[in-house]
């Protein structure tokens, strides 16, 4: 088995004037340390990797892995370019990490045999375990149900971030046992972990992870109302932190938390200012 069991966060990357913020970097990375999680997700969705170059994707985790053991990181690798994938996951690799997070090909929409060629390919290609992002409103392609089964035997593929939206789906997975599930819809971690799930890659976990920690581990050792309480706790934070597209939310957020700068990579803009006092409103609420 794998070990991406626990609360891994979809890691954030700060940015001021532009370029990537790495004293900011450091710190968020090691308040989240504090705060117990197993690990990291390196240049996702969260972290804004569609709007850094490859040079800048491996500063990043070149940062990140200078101050967090390699078992505890997980890099992005996301394409439509097979070949061009393909390079990018050797330099990847040249590096110690824990797995690589591999969504869909986007844009392009293959069938499902070519979904499966896909992964097989980028499987066959790995020196570390896969982590498979089932992500298809980001994508634009659904993997379905047999495809998603047939596709996990592979014994590179480890687990799968399921933001499928299919509970049909996720409960297969669970029962084939052949990978981890790890909620990727943070507001299905709850649901996750009672129908056995690992965990989760999670974006909101970036404020009060040590909550998210604690509901992980009363799953864990069946403390169910433990957990339907934390979560319950942390309930309007999730809803806050999807207000508007991620990460605007989350990183309007830790700049209110005086963590990083509150700024994105164009197109993406950040939140309204009814979110940010939406948000203010909510972190204090969940400080108490």
């Amino acid at each position: 088995m794998s070990t991406f069991r626990g609360i891994w966060v979809a890691l954030a990357t700060p940015f001021r004037a532009g370029e990537i913020d790495f004293a900011a970097l450091q710190g968020l990375v090691g308040r989240l340390l504090e705060d117990g999680v197993a690990g990291f997700a390196v240049c996702g969705t969260t972290g804004e990797a569609a709007a850094l170059s490859h040079e800048e994707q491996l500063a990043v985790l070149d940062a990140v892995l200078q101050w967090v053991p390699p078992q505890q990181v997980i890099m992005g690798l996301a394409g439509n370019n097979l070949r061009e994938l393909l390079a990018f996951q050797q330099d990847v690799q040249r590096r110690p990490v824990a797995g690589l997070l591999v969504p869909s090909p986007y844009y392009i929409r293959p069938s499902q045999q070519g979904l499966e060629a896909f992964f097989q390919a980028v499987a066959d290609a790995a020196s570390v375990p896969l982590v498979l992002y089932d992500i298809p409103y980001r994508t634009g392609v659904r993997i379905e149900r047999e495809t998603l089964r047939r596709i996990v035997r592979h014994p590179r593929i480890a687990a799968v971030k399921d933001c499928g939206g299919d509970l049909e789906s996720t409960l297969a997975l669970i029962a084939d046992g052949n990978v981890e599930v790890l909620a990727g819809e943070d507001l299905q971690i709850f649901a996750n972990l009672c129908l056995g799930g690992a965990g989760a890659i999670s974006a909101s976990a970036h404020v009060r992870a040590d909550l998210y920690v604690r509901m992980q581990r009363q799953a864990e050792v069946g403390d169910l109302a433990g957990a339907r309480a934390t979560f319950q706790r942390l309930l309007p934070w999730m809803q806050a932190a999807f207000a508007e597209p991620n990460p605007a939310p989350v990183k309007a957020a830790l700049a209110l938390q005086g963590l990083i700068a509150d700024e994105l990579r164009e197109p993406m803009q950040p939140c309204s200012a009814a979110t940010v006092e939406r948000l203010r409103g909510v972190l204090a609420a969940l400080a108490d």
